[in-house]
């Protein structure tokens, strides 16, 4: 499958789950904690002078959820009056006029009614306010729900949701799960908030790699990412001990990266548990057995049929269809977190244990494994196999390798596979400028023009490669700008959907991507690559349609390169279509800014004819990335073609 230019979400790193995709607007929605991160009433405010407090009750919402909020009256001149709590969102709420979707849980006896409202939180305006009549009884925890329709949209995202009742009615009640979502993506329940979603279904993405990452390893071999804790009602998801310094909610779930793929037409990459985790603790071999069957159940779950023990879990949970599964990958970067023990675990005993259960059970599944044949490898740049202490692996399994990479490395490794075995590239990105002090200090803030043209070699690279590179995923994908770990990301968002932007490297993703091919095809050239990097195939799925792929790095002076294509076949006359991306501003440093909202990613468009050669000839400058494609359709070489960025 040569098309390999597609989107991960890896994990929940910078609030890029909850706060982020994961549509859901209250945070600390149900008071959920672990031992690094302490139960709290953080993120609300009291009502009126309503004093709110954390309770560990006897009868919980549920013993996943064992905290609950208490609001009371106070002791001053409102205990008599309206009283409850506002929350303030991830950072603030996006609110305009379309229906939210909310409910909470409430346990104590009142009789009367609560108001839910959206306000600002700035002015005294009240964007929507709806009375819901109580359920709530003294011995029992009863849902309410409710709908909220804004009139009018409000000015920015400084706004708050809030709860109230009568004080004198009810002096004091518990809240838990309390939850407010927007419209979401495809109208899914419990699902992905519509404009991120959106950004990333323009890429025209291919496969979704999940859960992936540090969070899949978890901080301690008791708090690794457990799906099975992921699934069903939310009352009955636990959270998970996220490790980039924040607890996370376990609303995006197994099922909704599941669903999340159906509604994107996205292959799954699968990631499993491979007994590592952060701290470098490590699964003895007599201990793993249990996880590897829990691995086989997880996959049980996703592709299993109905009479099945998690298919037939699958199918209760409202999808009895088996979602498609070709792809698992064992574990994440196990050459890393303990090293050398983790790593050597791995090669003997770990990955080899793993790899033969899910191949006797399911043959056609791909397996991967978390490391490249270079790792554990030294400073890039880097070119396998890794004849020291790496990992030989079965022939019909794939690597995973992570470039991380300056620009400049990155157009090194150009040929990195030219000569290698199988792998997916789980993990990649420009994050360091060229020749600066990597990863002694930050990050570059944004992706930056010329990171992205260093990207795009890469990718090129990758693809006419694709032969034993099925898959390349950028990552992380998502950022929000209120709070992150890891500012290098596709899409950066915060509340209000006017400032979610695209990143400069976006558009070379997502212009290679929407340019797919079915089968590379050899190239030759009079010169050798560089300035100039290119790749070539054609895709069966679009009738043929030939295409070409390039990008201009570094060149002499600063000069524009002039490109000659040719296709065996196509005749003199033929017309195609180039795209090709340049940096507006000039300067290779720049990014696009999501607090100016400008994009500095110029996009051109032009109509080829092929010479009386069937040549076609175009000029490239300097940092650009383009794509020639004939998008032939019916048979006719000077027919029909669409712009496709």
């Amino acid at each position: 499958m040569p098309e390999c230019h597609v989107l991960t979400f890896s994990q929940d790193i910078n609030n890029s789950g909850d706060g982020g995709i994961y549509a859901e607007l209250i945070q600390n929605r149900a008071f959920q904690y672990s031992q690094n991160y302490s139960v709290s009433t953080d993120h609300y405010f009291s009502v009126n002078g309503a004093q709110l407090s954390i309770q560990m009750l006897d009868e919980p919402l549920s013993e996943q959820l064992p905290a609950s909020m208490r609001v009371s009256a106070g002791n001053g001149s409102y205990a008599t009056g309206k009283i409850g709590f506002k929350n303030e969102g991830y950072w603030g709420m996006d609110v305009r006029p379309q229906t939210y979707t909310g409910s909470f849980w409430v346990k104590g006896a009142y009789s009367g009614v609560f108001t839910a409202s959206l306000e600002s939180n700035l002015t005294s305006d009240v964007f929507a306010s709806v009375e819901v009549p109580s359920k709530s009884v003294a011995d029992d925890w009863t849902e309410h729900t409710f709908e909220l329709v804004p009139e009018m949209a409000a000015p920015n995202s400084n706004n708050t949701f809030s709860v109230t009742f009568d004080g004198a009615a009810a002096s004091a009640l518990d809240f838990n799960l309390i939850s407010l979502f927007p419209p979401t993506y495809k109208g899914r329940k419990n699902g992905l908030r519509v404009d991120i979603a959106e950004a990333l279904a323009d890429m025209n993405p291919k496969l979704l790699r999940f859960p992936g990452g540090n969070m899949l390893e978890g901080l301690r071999n008791d708090s690794y990412w457990d799906w099975k804790d992921s699934l069903g009602p939310l009352r009955y998801r636990p959270g998970f001990q996220g490790v980039w310094g924040y607890q996370q909610t376990h609303g995006l779930g197994l099922m909704e990266y599941l669903e999340w793929s159906e509604d994107m037409g996205l292959e799954i990459v699968l990631g499993v548990w491979a007994g590592l985790d952060l701290d470098g603790g490590v699964t003895p071999q007599g201990d793993l057995a249990p996880f590897v069957k829990d691995a086989l159940d997880e996959i049980e779950f996703v592709c299993g049929p109905t009479n099945s023990t998690w298919g037939a879990r699958r199918a209760e949970l409202g999808h009895p269809e088996p979602f498609e599964l070709n792809y698992v990958e064992v574990g994440n970067e196990d050459w890393l977190a303990g090293f050398p023990g983790g790593w050597e675990s791995y090669r003997a005993y770990r990955f080899p244990m793993f790899y033969n259960a899910i191949s006797n059970a399911y043959p056609h599944i791909q397996v991967i494994a978390s490391a490249a044949s270079s790792d554990p490898a030294g400073d890039p740049p880097i070119h396998g196999p890794n004849e020291d202490n790496g990992q030989i692996l079965p022939l019909d399994a794939l690597g995973d390798y992570h470039p991380y990479r300056e620009p400049d490395e990155l157009v090194y490794e150009f040929n990195r596979f030219d000569n290698d075995a199988g792998h997916i590239v789980g993990e990649v990105a420009a994050t360091h400028v060229n020749g600066g002090i990597r990863w002694e200090g930050d990050l570059y803030p944004y992706p930056w023009w010329q990171g992205a043209v260093g990207e795009a070699v890469s990718l090129i690279g990758y693809e006419r490669n694709s032969d034993r590179i099925p898959g390349t995923f950028y990552a992380p994908v998502l950022k929000n700008n209120n709070r992150f770990q890891w500012p290098i990301t596709l899409i950066q968002f915060d509340a209000d959907p006017k400032r979610t932007t695209k990143a400069v490297t976006w558009y070379c993703w997502s212009l290679f991507a929407h340019h797919p091919i079915s089968h590379t095809l050899p190239t030759h050239s009079n010169t050798s690559y560089g300035p100039l990097y290119w790749g070539a195939g054609y895709d069966e799925n679009r009738n043929g349609a030939m295409v070409w792929k390039g990008a201009v790095y570094n060149t002499t002076d600063h000069a524009d390169v002039p490109v000659s294509v040719q296709f065996q076949g196509v005749a003199p006359g033929t017309m195609a279509n180039l795209t090709y991306l340049t940096n507006s501003v000039g300067d290779p440093y720049m990014y696009n800014d999501p607090f100016t909202g400008i994009n500095i990613v110029k996009t051109n468009n032009m109509m080829l004819t092929a010479g009386s050669d069937g040549v076609f000839r175009f000029n490239l400058p300097e940092l650009s990335v383009a794509v020639l494609d004939t998008e032939i359709t019916g048979g006719n070489s000077t027919g029909h073609y669409r712009r496709r960025l």
